[in-house]
C-alpha cells in the first residue's frame, strides 16, 4: 500500500470525492454517545475523521490503517484542522489490530469501513475484526463500490475496468458476508443498495 499511495496520497482526496459516493451518508448515519468512540478502519488520508469529528463534537475518534505513507498524511491533515486532541492514528492491519494496544481502547461504540474492502485482499477478516471490536449496543457501517445492478452494461464495464487499475475489486459477495459475519457473532446485519447500485452499505450490530 505503501508503494501505491506514495504518490497518490497528495491527491487523493482531491480526486476520490466525486466517485466514493455514501460517505458523508454513512458519517450522518454514526450518531455516537457523548463521550463515545468511533474507529475508522483503512482512514488513509483521514479526510473522512476529520468530517465526522466535526459533525460529531462529543466523541472521540481512532483512525487504523496499514500504510504509513497513508498515515503520514493523515497526520499533516489533522493537526492543520485543529484535531489533535481528538483524532488518534495508529498502523495496524485491518484484519488483526489489537485496539487495546493501539489505542488503549478495549471496544468501540461505532465503527466504519469507507470504500477500503474493495482493497483489502482478506476483506471479510476485515469485516469479521470490524465486528469483533464493537462495544456492547455498538454498529460497524460499511460503504463500498456496489455491482452497478441497475446501471448501463457499459457503465459496468468501464467502471470496473478502471478501479482495477488501482487494485480496486468490488466485493459481489458483500451481503453473503455480512449475513455470515453476523451469525457467526450473534449478531444482526442490515444491507441496502444505493444510487441504483452504484455503492452498497452495510451494518452490523452488536
Amino acid at each position: 500500500m505503501d508503494a501505491v499511495y506514495a504518490a497518490q496520497r497528495h491527491i487523493y482526496d482531491a480526486t476520490r470525492k466525486y466517485y466514493l459516493l455514501g460517505r458523508d451518508r454513512l458519517i450522518d448515519d454514526l450518531a455516537p454517545p457523548s463521550g463515545g468512540t468511533v474507529l475508522e478502519v483503512g482512514c488513509g488520508t483521514a479526510r473522512n475523521l476529520i468530517v465526522a469529528a466535526r459533525r460529531w463534537p462529543q466523541a472521540r475518534f481512532y483512525g487504523v490503517d496499514i500504510s504509513e505513507a497513508m498515515l503520514a498524511t493523515a497526520r499533516v491533515k489533522v493537526a492543520k484542522a485543529g484535531l489533535s486532541d481528538r483524532i488518534t492514528l495508529a498502523q495496524g492491519d485491518a484484519t488483526a489490530f489489537d485496539p487495546q494496544t493501539l489505542f488503549g481502547v478495549a471496544g468501540f461504540d461505532q465503527v466504519f469501513a469507507s470504500y477500503t474492502l474493495s482493497m483489502i485482499p482478506d476483506w471479510v477478516g476485515a469485516i469479521e475484526q470490524g465486528a469483533r471490536v464493537l462495544a456492547p449496543g455498538g454498529v460497524l457501517h460499511i460503504v463500498d463500490f456496489g455491482q452497478q445492478e441497475r446501471m448501463p452494461r457499459w457503465w459496468r464495464g468501464l467502471l470496473f475496468a478502471w478501479l482495477g487499475r488501482f487494485h480496486v475489486t468490488p466485493r459481489r459477495e458483500l451481503p453473503v458476508a455480512l449475513r455470515h459475519v453476523s451469525r457467526e457473532q450473534g449478531l444482526s446485519f442490515g444491507f441496502e443498495t444505493l444510487l441504483r447500485g452504484y455503492a452498497w452499505a452495510g451494518t452490523i450490530r452488536r
